[in-house]
């Protein structure tokens, strides 16, 4: 098994660095005067026609490494973490600490220069060829006139490199990203960088366009659709949608204004359809593998979300947050740290929202828990909803999404650091460690959580920490130490409030609701790979066969090119054509072959006794001397936590202080200046043992 993981890996390397030098090639005066005219009398055939080229060279490989890395995936031991520890610690070390960056390591920095120095690279041919070799001067303008032409169509074809990594990063199922230890979630920033660079490339490309027409007196061209050739109008159309979304999508917007951000970027579908339209299907061909998989991705999330998932009680807690349950199958497995999508459609028919998974899938086999802080209109509207005398709620799930792999074992100490709701990944941390302590053989890390939150009511969090059927020997072998602080607050409040108890909810199963089950993706590599394999090779027979049997006997009895749209449009429509097929039988026989345990995990829900709305005895820091005698796990965890009033920690002197330990891990999750400051101190060099990592949810 080892060779075969090594062949593959070996396998996917070859055909990653063949792929990038192509695209190192692809701009120079070598490769179009060259190499094209010799490839093109094997590759352009007719059957795929002028696409031949890029679909082989740079649509082909990404493809075949999407499904060779299906089933690395699938074969691949969880523990091959462990011996890569030192390499990733050195890589993921932090190299900078900046704004809008953020947090830079030093593979992104790495990997962020090598791709500046690729668009680099290529406009610098580009403008060589043009200024130098071949200067398009079709409308009989002026030299400089012509040039400035040139540099602006330039600008266009590196923006175009940037569009053909755009979609990896928020493909949330993706097979490729956890190669090089990443996921979709950790991602979304990379999507961000690439989405300004290319939109600002294409905002000079269209700008340079406009003002060359004024120059020669042809402004109507930007309305023009050429049926030959490249369709202005599609490139105008896809500009306008892409300022949209590109304004809308800055941070005030994302933050401030979520809904309009959210509604704004759906509009992706019809920024893709008019650029492809624009560039035409060679072009396509270039940027084709990671559109491929992000809408292989998005049609198997569509399937997921048709169902309805079991919602089996929620916790209202003082602060007016919220901890969902939900039934799931035991099949279902996720690390600590994923994350769940939920669509409530009475608050809204469109919205998906990302909350953090809080359970443990070894800890608890049949459940599944989220914590929702109520903050925003629709959070404030769930709320409203729980809390009301409704005895079901409709709700569906999609994911969970989180890391491939998750080794808390590699460190001697562990340090989460988190802000407000930032906690909330750290629960799932926890208890992945409460059940890794069962195992006898397991060394775990000694464990300090340090917690910042702005009032009292919000130590409710700390509830949620133990599973509330955790026995006093699950917890023994823990060392866990808790430091709180309530920044906003001077001293405990003296009294107490009905409304600071910890409600708990149960809700009556309806026939339609089941388990949340395993989706074709981190719990079925190989099925997915399946996808992959079966709709691309689907793809390709499909265009082969309307090239050769349709177009080229067009071309070749009317003796005219074939209209330049319509080639584009056959590529996207026999793509989504075989994206469905392929992806809609596998998805029904897989769930045909969950069928006998989705009924089990049915029963079993059903079978749950409803129970009126309840409240518990509420928060242990709220009601503490009111705890029943059996709630000993409480106890312990209570003693173990220091709550500091009217201050915030002293980071720098709490990480300083671990500097006996010889590897300790170091994670934070919460407002963007606490990142940036435990970032900062963990790449200061004063403390070699530190090794960082953040938790940042930008959906």
């Amino acid at each position: 098994m080892g060779d075969m993981r090594s062949l593959l890996k070996m396998s996917m390397v070859v055909l990653f660095l063949g792929w990038m030098f192509i695209w190192i090639m692809i701009s120079t005066n070598l490769f179009k005067n060259t190499w094209t005219p010799k490839m093109a009398k094997y590759l352009n055939t007719t059957y795929f026609g002028p696409q031949g080229i890029n679909l082989v060279l740079l649509t082909v490989p990404m493809m075949f490494i999407a499904v060779l890395s299906c089933i690395y995936l699938h074969i691949k031991k969880p523990t091959e973490t462990q011996r890569k520890g030192k390499v990733k610690g050195r890589m993921g070390r932090v190299m900078m600490v900046m704004n809008p960056l953020g947090i830079v390591t030093v593979t992104e920095l790495t990997f962020s220069l090598l791709f500046v120095a690729l668009l680099v690279w290529s406009l610098s041919n580009y403008l060589y060829l043009s200024y130098h070799v071949s200067l398009h001067n079709h409308d009989n303008a002026k030299i400089w006139q012509a040039k400035f032409r040139a540099f602006g169509l330039r600008m266009g074809y590196v923006g175009h490199i940037c569009w053909a990594f755009l979609f990896f990063p928020v493909t949330r199922a993706s097979t490729i990203l956890p190669l090089v230890g990443l996921t979709s979630e950790s991602s979304i920033k990379y999507h961000i960088w690439l989405g300004h660079i290319s939109n600002f490339l294409f905002l000079v490309h269209t700008v340079v366009f406009l003002i060359y027409w004024a120059m020669i007196n042809k402004l109507m061209e930007t309305f023009a659709w050429d049926p030959t050739y490249v369709p202005n109008l599609a490139g105008t159309l896809a500009m306008v949608i892409g300022i949209a979304m590109w304004v809308t999508s800055l941070p005030y917007f994302r933050r401030k204004k979520f809904e309009i951000f959210f509604y704004t970027h759906h509009l992706y579908g019809l920024y893709i359809v008019f650029y492809v339209l624009h560039v035409g299907d060679s072009w396509f061909c270039m940027i084709l593998p990671n559109i491929f998989l992000f809408f292989i991705d998005r049609y198997l999330r569509f399937l997921q979300s048709t169902k309805r998932s079991r919602l089996v009680s929620s916790r209202i807690l003082p602060s007016g947050n919220l901890e969902l349950t939900f039934s799931k199958t035991q099949g279902l497995e996720y690390t600590p740290t994923s994350i769940l999508f939920l669509h409530v459609p009475s608050i809204s028919k469109l919205q998906w929202h990302p909350f953090t998974i809080t359970s443990s899938s070894n800890l608890e086999k049949d459940t599944l828990s989220v914590v929702i802080r109520r903050q925003g209109s629709w959070t404030q509207k769930l709320y409203t909803h729980i809390s009301s005398s409704l005895d079901s709620l409709e709700v569906s799930t999609e994911g969970p999404y989180g890391p491939n792999s998750f080794d808390l074992s590699r460190h001697d100490s562990l340090i989460l650091v988190s802000g407000g709701s930032g906690i909330t990944p750290f629960i799932s941390v926890i208890r992945e460690l409460i059940f890794q302590s069962q195992n006898k053989s397991t060394n775990l890390p000694d464990v300090l959580l340090v917690c910042a939150f702005k009032h009292y009511d919000d130590l409710a969090f700390l509830d949620l920490i133990f599973p509330s059927d955790i026995s006093v020997s699950d917890i023994s072998k823990l060392n866990l130490r808790i430091e709180a602080y309530v920044t906003k607050e001077d001293k405990k409040p003296e009294t107490t409030d009905d409304h600071r108890l910890v409600q708990t909810k149960w809700f009556k199963p309806q026939p339609l609701d089941s388990p949340i089950s395993p989706v074709l993706g981190p719990n079925n590599f190989m099925w997915l790979g399946i996808v992959i394999l079966s709709s691309f090779v689907m793809f390709l027979l499909l265009i082969a066969i309307v090239t050769r049997y349709y177009i080229y006997p067009v071309v070749r009895n009317t003796g005219k090119v074939y209209n330049f749209s319509y080639r584009s449009l056959w590529d996207m429509f026999l793509g989504c054509v075989c994206i469905f097929i392929c992806s809609s039988v596998v998805f029904l026989w897989r769930k045909k072959l969950n069928k006998e345990g989705d009924k089990e995990s049915k029963k079993q829900v059903q079978s749950v006794d409803f129970q009126t709305p309840t409240s518990s005895p509420g928060s242990w820091f709220h009601h503490g001397q009111e705890r029943e005698l059996e709630s000993v796990p409480y106890q312990s965890i209570v003693q173990a936590t220091s709550v500091h009033f009217g201050s915030k920690p002293n980071l720098k002197k709490i990480l300083f202080e671990a500097e006996g330990s010889e590897d300790v891990g170091v994670m934070v999750c919460g407002p963007r200046k606490m990142r940036h400051e435990v970032a900062r101190i963990c790449s200061s060099g004063l403390a070699k043992n530190l090794h960082f990592e953040a938790i940042s949810f930008n959906w």
